[in-house]
Parts: C-alpha cells; sequence; structure tokens
C-alpha cells in the first residue's frame, strides 16, 4: 500500500483568492475540472458506535473510513473508496460500482457484494457484515483542483461545504443545506518530494496545518 504526504490548512476567502492567483502561475488545471472546478457529492459510511468519527477526533494515528463518491451530479460512475491514514501520511484505495450497485446499498441488500469481482467492495461487505458500518452522512462541496508533475503534486480548494440531512437522497441532485460557518480547506498531497515552487506558493502567514474533517463537520448536524 502507498502511503502520500498530506497537508490540509483552514482559510479565509481572501487567502483563498491569493492562492489561486498563486496557483494558476505555477501548477496546472486538473483537466477533469469543469471551468476549473468540480462539484463533489460523498457518502460516509460509520459504525453504530461512530468509529471514524471518534477515531478522528481523538486523534488515532492509524484509522480509516469508506465512502462513496461522484462529480457533477453524475451518477453514471461511482467511486467506493477506502480513505486510511497513517500519521500525516494517507492512502486512498477505489473501486467503481453503478447507480444500481449504489442503491442497493442504500436499501441494505448486499448479498451481491460478496460476489463481487472487485476486492474493495468485498472488503466494504465484511465490515458491513462483522463491523455494521452503514451510510450515515451526506457531504457535498466544491473543489477547485491543481497539479504539478514533480513530486505528483496535487493542490485543491474546498469550499461551500454542505450536509444531505437523508442518506437515501444520495443519488438525488440538490437537497443539501450548508454546513454551518465551514471554512475553506486547502489540501497538499504529494509523494516523496515537495517541490519548493509549490511549498512557496501555498505559504500562507500565520497558517497552520489543520485536522479538519467534512465528515466531521457535517456529523454536527446527524
Amino acid at each position: 500500500m502507498d502511503f502520500r504526504h498530506e497537508w490540509k490548512h483552514e482559510i479565509s476567502y481572501l487567502d483563498m483568492l491569493a492562492l489561486r492567483q498563486r496557483l494558476r502561475a505555477v501548477a496546472q488545471a486538473d483537466p477533469h475540472a469543469e471551468d476549473g472546478k468540480y462539484l463533489i457529492r460523498s457518502l460516509y459510511f460509520d459504525t453504530p458506535a461512530d468509529k471514524a468519527l471518534r477515531e478522528k477526533l481523538n486523534g488515532v494515528s492509524r484509522r480509516e473510513k469508506f465512502r462513496i463518491r461522484y462529480y457533477n451530479g453524475d451518477t453514471s460512475l461511482i467511486h467506493l473508496e477506502k480513505k486510511s491514514k497513517a500519521g500525516g501520511l494517507g492512502n486512498k484505495q477505489s473501486a467503481a460500482i453503478t447507480a444500481t450497485e449504489a442503491a442497493a446499498i442504500l436499501r441494505g441488500d448486499l448479498d451481491w457484494m460478496l460476489d463481487s469481482e472487485q476486492p474493495l467492495v468485498r472488503e466494504l461487505y465484511r465490515k458491513m457484515r462483522t463491523q455494521l458500518l452503514r451510510p450515515r452522512t451526506i457531504v457535498d462541496y466544491t473543489r477547485e483542483p491543481f497539479i504539478y508533475p514533480a513530486g505528483n503534486v496535487r493542490i485543491t480548494l474546498d469550499y461551500d461545504i454542505r450536509i444531505g440531512l437523508h442518506c437515501t437522497e444520495f443519488l438525488t441532485p440538490g437537497i443539501t443545506i450548508p454546513a454551518g460557518d465551514a471554512p475553506i480547506i486547502l489540501e497538499v498531497k504529494w509523494d516523496a518530494f515537495l517541490p519548493s515552487t509549490i511549498r512557496d506558493a501555498v505559504q500562507l502567514e500565520g497558517r497552520h496545518t489543520s485536522s479538519f474533517s467534512k465528515y466531521a463537520q457535517c456529523r454536527i448536524y446527524g
């Protein structure tokens, strides 16, 4: 399993404007973005005892969480993802599922997962059976992504974080509300090294690494 370095910073709107200009000068826009951004909808899973949430809030070094996600309202391609953390390093595993399969998970129809050819789908099945993982919270937000080939760097600006109150509406457009006074989040991810060009571009006076979690922010509301 390959882990990547990750930085997160909570920033202001003015910070975002400054960073956007700097990053446009030194990095490339993500070719998958539309007009420089895309909309992300995620549905996070957790146990009845809120294992994923509690481990995040308690700062547990090694932890994992599952989610399903799609982009720009397009449910023709949905990603099942497992995010693993080990200290300041992160890893993401992904498998494509269909809208029909996502809908089956939402209504608790799980037996098909056991026969899936995708190991990640079978792993989620086992943990839904043994740990009672269940869909818990919908999280929407807007992302502006930038890439820098050296170091395989990815920089994102995430904002307008919103929550969906009913997990069964994951495949339904809209139906989300603002997740309180959520900050704008700068994320920087890289492999073996972070080039000085990017390190300098993302420096902001008085800003420090954050452990902000969109999932935890939205769990305030249910």
